[in-house]
């Protein structure tokens, strides 16, 4: 049986997602008053996602989209997309993260040069939100229940049905897609993408509005509104909130300094560490090792 991830907070764009012989993933998502958000990121993978209970909001290439219990979400590769509860007091939902390599689109065939590939390009616009009154609702949720049948059966031959089945959800939604052009660079999907690259490899380290602002040619002033309307939190929650999972992620690996990890993260104020984590997760630091341990 494989294991079964689930996400809850954050999908890291340079998380691992399958193996690379098989890159396939399952993630179950549950947001609820305590972890209300999946943060804005993007991966290579594409997703598809059945929302099995409660609603919420998906922002995808900073379009927003209200999402109900039953609807299906299909996000490309490379697109900006982030989760925020709805009315509900919980929601669930079950996605699968897959490469389009693992369907060929590393490959020289016409499947690859024709579709695959101008989609991982983004030259394709394809309905992100499936709902029950869209033509293709009913075929593509027989696929999610079959692709969740098989994944967790995992019967002799399943990774070829599976790969059978993701091109078949490819092919539908191929049907209601337009070809566009290549996207410009400027874009502000773009920028903010910089903008979070930078981020990710610099949280450890003192970070400035001005510098951010300076990767999407705004003044500190247009950035901070830019940020705010896109991110839904200002850049220094964001950066604060990136360095509490990091530290997250240290104490997981077994790192029981509280001190090293909090400078190890980017706080050089212990206390402002102590405040900050306790606030997010509910207890200390001191606390949430404990709760490793046990």
């Amino acid at each position: 049986m494989k294991k079964l991830h689930s996400l809850a907070l954050e999908q890291k764009e340079d998380a691992k997602h399958g193996e690379s012989f098989f890159p396939v993933q399952k993630y179950i998502t549950r947001l609820s008053t305590d972890y209300p958000v999946v943060t804005t990121h993007w991966h290579e993978e594409a997703e598809l996602t059945l929302i099995t209970q409660g609603d919420c909001f998906y922002q995808i290439d900073l379009i927003d989209y209200e999402v109900k219990e039953g609807d299906i979400v299909f996000i490309p590769p490379l697109f900006l997309h982030s989760i925020s509860r709805g009315t509900s007091e919980k929601i669930f939902s079950e996605t699968y993260v897959f490469h389009l390599n693992f369907l060929g689109g590393n490959s020289t065939d016409i499947c690859s040069t024709r579709y695959l590939a101008p989609m991982m390009n983004q030259e394709f616009s394809m309905p992100h939100l499936i709902t029950p009154e869209h033509p293709v609702y009913a075929s593509l949720r027989k696929i999610s229940n079959q692709i969740a049948s098989l994944y967790d059966e995992a019967v002799i031959g399943y990774e070829l049905a599976l790969k059978s089945l993701f091109l078949k959800a490819v092919f539908l939604l191929l049907q209601y897609s337009e070809k566009t052009t290549s996207p410009d660079i400027g874009t502000p999907s773009d920028k903010l993408k910089n903008v979070l690259d930078y981020i990710e490899m610099h949280f450890a380290e003192p970070i400035s509005v001005s510098d951010l602002a300076k990767l999407c040619y705004f003044s500190d002033y247009h950035f901070m509104r830019f940020f705010k309307k896109h991110m839904n939190m200002t850049c220094v929650e964001y950066i604060n909130n990136l360095r509490l999972e990091k530290s997250v992620e240290l104490f997981e690996q077994g790192n029981p300094s509280i001190l090293d990890v909090s400078l190890s993260v980017g706080f050089h104020n212990l206390s402002y560490f102590h405040r900050a984590f306790k606030k997010k997760y509910h207890m200390t630091p001191l606390s949430f090792i404990k709760e490793l341990k046990k």
